[in-house]
């Protein structure tokens, strides 16, 4: 992987979505080939170590790296979305948010009992939702290998949440 400066390339915005907070905006990396591609080396280097089978990415910023993460790798790809995204029948798990609660789903017919499922996301703050998604995934057979994200807010305490599997992250950000 070649020497990139992450931090440089993620946005933060003060005070969003509220006063004293911090919003580190991964969109911003969008922008940029030379930091898009950092991140998938990165990435693509976690699902090496995790030795998954299959990728699962958390709707929506998680798809635009579990996608092309599952093409370079010649691994499946599973979507995690939320409520009402997916016609078939689906395992779902409920989660608390700040404001309230969501829930997210997956087809039934796209887990395979017994695979070893790498959960990717964008960023990791509190942890509620892929700890709902690593639950669902475990109810429906299948194992989590481990989790990866590009941004890790460690502060928030989702080490805990999602404890015992294994994280990794290509930065962290250690307050807000």
């Amino acid at each position: 992987m070649t020497e990139f400066s992450l931090d440089s390339a993620i946005r933060r915005v003060l005070n969003f979505p509220k006063p004293g907070i911090t919003f580190y905006d991964i969109t911003s990396v969008f922008q940029d080939p030379q930091a898009f591609s950092f991140c998938l080396e990165g990435m693509v280097k976690h699902v090496q170590e995790l030795q998954g089978d299959t990728i699962a990415g958390v709707e929506a910023r998680g798809f635009i790296f579990a996608a092309p993460l599952a093409d370079r790798l010649g691994l499946p790809l599973l979507l995690l979305r939320k409520k009402g995204k997916l016609p078939g029948k689906v395992y779902s798990r409920k989660y608390s948010l700040e404001y309230g609660q969501d829930e997210i789903c997956v087809h039934q017919s796209d887990v395979r009992p017994g695979s070893r499922i790498i959960i990717i996301d964008d960023l990791i703050a509190t942890g509620g939702t892929l700890k709902a998604a690593a639950d669902m995934l475990e109810e429906a057979g299948a194992s989590i290998a481990g989790i990866s994200s590009v941004i890790g807010l460690p502060f928030l305490g989702y080490e805990n949440a999602l404890a015992p599997h294994p994280i990794k992250t290509l930065i962290n950000f250690d307050s807000e």
